[in-house]
């Protein structure tokens, strides 16, 4: 399966993207506009297991298509809805994150769909369930973070 390794760039365009969120304050950008109870403990977390995510769905390749495609479309949905979005409903503000979510994250996230298509694996099935574990991925980690705010979950 000759196409496989763009999983690997999608590794090193995620670690672009932290690299980038970070360095334009991401969390007080997130605190401001997204409303989201986060601080860069959480941040580094988070990040640290999307490229543990990201690892294993190269490694995991096109013997799971759907799984391995799980992190391009993790990719879309980020750069869609906590990047491109924010900054259209915010009329130009700035998110820290978006230059690499337009110049990386949806030419990378769409070649990996295409590089799969190209090697005869993708079906639309597959592209459904990969979305579907996107948005999963996506959203634990942000339910959460809400979620340890109830009272329940105090300690």
């Amino acid at each position: 399966m000759k196409h496989v390794y763009i999983l690997w760039i999608a590794v090193a365009a995620y670690g672009f993207h932290i690299l980038e969120e970070f360095a334009f304050d991401w969390k007080n950008w997130a605190l401001a506009v997204l409303n989201l109870p986060v601080t860069w403990a959480h941040f580094a977390v988070v990040n640290s297991l999307v490229i543990v995510l990201g690892i294993s769905c190269a490694a995991v390749g096109w013997n799971w298509v759907a799984y391995a495609l799980s992190l391009p479309a993790l990719m879309i949905i980020n750069a869609t809805f906590f990047h491109v979005l924010p900054f259209i409903g915010t009329q130009g503000r700035f998110s820290p994150g978006l230059a690499t979510a337009l110049l990386l994250f949806y030419p990378v996230g769409v070649w990996a769909y295409y590089g799969a298509w190209r090697d005869g694996v993708l079906s639309w099935r597959a592209v459904l369930m990969s979305l579907v574990l996107g948005a999963v991925f996506m959203a634990a980690p942000i339910l959460m973070l809400k979620l340890r705010l109830l009272p329940y979950f105090q300690q």
